[in-house]
């Protein structure tokens, strides 16, 4: 395989910022893209060069010199159309959050498993060179055993609009869009579940607006996690350890740098190479892995997915909140 060629089902807004992160890696190609919505699906296929356009989700995933479908629709279509692409015979890139909730994930991985299908879930700044730096900093114990992380996202969304963000039937709300991110990053640098969950939701016309997660790990370790649709927040990540520290800066996500303090030593800044605004990595990520012949990226392995989604699941429990389609 020279060029890995991409079709994206879906023509919105993190399609978009996936077509610029595709357009700034070689060994990549925006082949084709798929939307019911003519406008949206022109723009990208004019603003990224993409030769072939086609109405339906189905045209798309039939079409046999797509190497990889890129699943960009709303988190309620998420499992419809990954197995769409499955079953079509492609691997997948579904975005975050993978699935409304862990039986969902179960089906779409289920899927891939039978047909013997590279997966992944779209939880880019996974694949980003800070939190790669960082993993490999506490896997080898330089800030000693990690105690604590404080993350959050947080940004103050119109009240008066309604949109993916604010629809109960699109799986709306704070936690699936922003707040997974920091209980995500807690479950990759603690290495597995929780095995306390507590929390606080604020919800309003069946959303969650607001919350605040403690999540408890084994050895005494936890993670604060809170995001807001109705607050800007710091944005930070902070890293506790019993022989250091680490402070990633606003936007902790996306971020070229990060500061080390190991005990006994002064604060060093540590640079780490970002490509653009980061989406290219990701890109990265499947194409490495599609060209060595992995059904999963040992960054994002299917049992975290279901892990992460176990944990928003048992979250969302505590709060009562359901979503029309479950």
């Amino acid at each position: 395989m020279d060029k890995v060629r991409w079709g994206f089902l879906g023509a919105g807004s993190i399609a978009n910022r996936l077509g610029e992160g595709l357009m700034q890696v070689d060994d990549a190609e925006l082949l084709a893209v798929g939307s019911r919505t003519a406008d949206r699906r022109q723009a990208l296929a004019e603003r990224f060069g993409v030769p072939r356009q086609y109405e339906t989700y189905e045209e798309l995933v039939q079409d046999p010199d797509i190497d990889v479908v890129y699943i960009a629709t709303p988190h309620n279509l998420h499992r419809e159309h990954s197995i769409l692409a499955l079953e079509a015979g492609k691997p997948v890139l579904c975005e975050k959050p993978f699935a409304i909730n862990v039986a969902e994930a179960a089906d779409i991985i289920a899927v891939a498993r039978q047909r013997n299908l590279f997966l992944m879930e779209a939880m880019w700044t996974r694949y980003l060179p800070v939190p790669r730096a960082i993993k490999g900093i506490i896997d080898d114990g330089v800030i000693g055993q990690l105690t604590m992380m404080v993350g959050d996202f947080g940004f103050r969304g119109a009240r008066s609009a309604r949109s993916r963000l604010t629809e109960p039937a699109l799986g709306g709300g704070a936690l699936l869009d922003i707040g997974i991110y920091p209980v995500s990053f807690a479950a990759y640098l603690f290495g597995g579940l929780p095995t306390r969950i507590e929390t606080l939701g604020h919800l309003e016309g069946g959303i969650d607006e607001r919350s605040g997660i403690l999540l408890g790990y084994p050895d005494g370790g936890l993670a604060i996690c809170y995001s807001s649709i109705r607050d800007n927040t710091p944005q930070e990540c902070l890293l506790f350890g019993s022989g250091g520290e680490i402070r990633m800066p606003t936007p902790w996500w996306l971020t070229d740098h990060f500061h080390l303090k190991v005990d006994g030593e002064d604060w060093r800044r540590v640079e780490s190479g970002l490509i653009g605004k980061g989406f290219a990595h990701e890109v990265m990520e499947v194409n490495r892995c599609l060209k060595v012949g992995l059904l999963e990226s040992p960054d994002m392995t299917w049992s975290h997915t279901m892990g992460v989604m176990t944990t928003l699941d048992t979250i969302r429990a505590q709060w009562g909140l359901r979503y029309p389609m479950e």
